[in-house]
């Protein structure tokens, strides 16, 4: 510090004697040594003051005071930069992780609805962030069988859409087994148990329609439960299932559950951030779900979400408050 004080005291004589640039000029360059010795605001004014008190000697006097309090600003000023820096540094860091794993989640996770002849498919997923924690998977076999995997992933980053990934390939390793709904759940189950942090919890309904037979099977770990119109009787029921979150436990077992599905029925499945309300406590979200849904039954399963999401997203004022992913079966 003796050092860089007798240095800054020569650069001040020598302006204050010759004010040139090239003065100016050595004081700036001067300041990347402070810099890089992590010099503090406050030890800048400081090493200036015992400068000029060292230059001016009649002027200590005079000017005392006012360093002093000047030092004492500096402090707090130097104390909120550093922090507004630190916070500048973390924002730059998750910035770039949310890119990496937004990446990740549109080359690797990607959603293709399949194009059925005798089943009309809809989906509809929008993030509330630039990554989405809901995450659909479906798989079909010709037009014998059609499982669909609707996630929520309540995580961050990428270590969410490694979390998403594992699902997806978790799944596409099952091959046949696929077609039972507690089976499918128990074995992503134990993969997630073992490659995922105690702090990320993943929810997940699972259901598996015999096209031939009109068997709709389902199963769910923690998950929103689907809603079942039946055409016939003109109501709707919830297809409650009970299962612990994945991850949890490793040998957690999850409930295997059927319905028969009649022609026109309609089955509804969907995160939280559909029927989540968070801004508009006083309003029943299935009860909105299920009248637009009545209302407007005759149109595509695709429109119907659509529609679906517009609603919504109306009903709070154009601000939703999580990820919105709904997927509609028509039979």
């Amino acid at each position: 510090m003796k050092q860089l004080e007798s240095q800054y005291e020569k650069i001040l004589s020598d302006y204050m004697s010759d004010q040139t640039e090239k003065n100016l000029y050595i004081a700036q360059n001067f300041t990347r040594q402070l810099i890089q010795k992590n010099i503090s605001p406050e030890d800048v004014v400081n090493i200036h003051k015992n400068a000029v008190g060292k230059i001016f000697p009649d002027r200590v006097g005079e000017d005392q005071p006012a360093y002093d309090f000047l030092i004492e600003v500096m402090v707090h000023y130097g104390m909120a930069h550093r922090e507004h820096q630190s916070l500048l540094q973390i924002q730059a860091e998750y910035e770039m992780e949310m890119k990496i794993a937004t990446d990740i989640q549109k080359t690797l996770l990607k959603t293709v609805v399949p194009q059925l002849s005798s089943i009309d498919i809809g989906m509809i997923s929008i993030p509330f962030r630039k990554m989405n924690g809901d995450y659909v998977h479906f798989l079909h076999d010709r037009e014998d069988y059609l499982s669909v995997a609707v996630t929520d992933v309540v995580g961050k980053g990428v270590p969410a859409a490694l979390c998403m990934s594992m699902v997806k390939y978790g799944l596409e390793t099952l091959e046949y087994a696929y077609k039972d709904p507690s089976y499918v759940l128990e074995v992503i189950n134990r993969v997630i148990e073992k490659g995922v942090d105690d702090s990320m919890f993943v929810s997940m309904f699972y259901g598996c329609l015999d096209i031939q037979n009109s068997i709709f099977s389902y199963a769910s770990a923690g998950h929103e439960p689907a809603l079942h119109y039946s055409a016939k009787q003109g109501e709707f029921f919830s297809l409650e299932a009970k299962g612990l979150l994945l991850g949890v436990l490793s040998e957690s077992k999850y409930s295997y559950n059927e319905i028969f599905l009649e022609d026109k029925d309609i089955v509804v499945m969907m995160t939280d951030g559909v029927t989540e309300f968070r801004s508009r406590d006083d309003l029943n979200s299935r009860e909105i779900i299920t009248s637009l849904i009545v209302e407007n039954k005759h149109v595509s399963a695709q429109q119907l979400c659509n529609l679906l999401y517009k609603q919504i997203e109306k009903i709070q004022d154009f601000k939703l408050s999580d990820d919105f992913t709904v997927v509609i079966i028509k039979n």
